[in-house]
């Protein structure tokens, strides 16, 4: 896959321009599925509904699309593969909200979706927040919201771990982020609002506007 993992969407120009370079086309051109499954242990009765339409600060529905649909994690286990899959596969890209990433873990391993990840070459993967860091290997304690979660572990499809919303009082200071790492004790990035990570064929390229920091291992 060729992944774009924001803390917050699509917030600026350079964001955007990663994102058409690795959609290859415009975005009024490319077809879109939206995963909110991680928003079901966090947020409210209208969490999914703003994410999916596109009603919240954080670019990532409201784009402009050509079109879009909605890829339900917790609902696919009894839907079975041959009704899904092919829409993951003709999607050009996945956009997949924040909440807990733990969460969003269990349901891509639960419903086959993990399994299904190393296939889609040309597939984009949009992160928001949770969204991103659900394919790091480990997201730190601090983030860890859902209360069945046995652990911090994620799916580890990057090698490196991922701190969001950087300078957002009181909790995600650059201080937090320097004790987050040290917990982490790997490569990890902590990345404001106005950054994301763009990886493609392993190559890991930061896109800014804003404020990060790299914590080598």
């Amino acid at each position: 896959m060729k992944l774009l993992l924001t803390s917050a969407g699509v917030q600026n120009p350079s964001i955007h321009d990663a994102l058409v370079d690795l959609l290859g086309k415009p975005i009024a051109e490319s077809s879109a599925l939206c995963i909110p499954t991680a928003t079901h242990p966090m947020g409210g009765p209208a969490s999914a509904w703003r994410f999916i339409a596109g009603q919240t600060p954080l670019p990532m529905s409201g784009l402009g699309w050509k079109s879009l649909g909605v890829l339900e994690l917790t609902a696919l286990p009894s839907i079975g593969e041959e009704r899904w899959v092919p829409w993951v596969r003709e999607a050009d890209v996945l956009l997949v909200g924040g909440g807990d990433a733990t969460y969003l873990s269990h349901w891509m391993r639960q419903s086959g979706l993990a399994d299904l990840l190393p296939s889609l070459w040309d597939t984009v993967w949009v992160g928001l927040s949770a969204g991103s860091m659900v394919l790091t290997p480990r997201i730190g304690a601090d983030f860890v919201e859902w209360q069945f979660a046995p652990d911090d572990s994620t799916l580890g499809v990057v090698d490196f771990s991922i701190f969001p919303h950087l300078g957002l009082e009181p909790d995600n200071t650059m201080a937090g982020a320097e004790r987050w790492a040290a917990e982490i004790a790997g490569p990890a990035y902590a990345i404001d609002d106005q950054t994301a990570i763009k990886v493609t064929d392993g190559s890991v390229e930061v896109v800014s506007e804003g404020h990060w920091k790299l914590f080598p291992a």
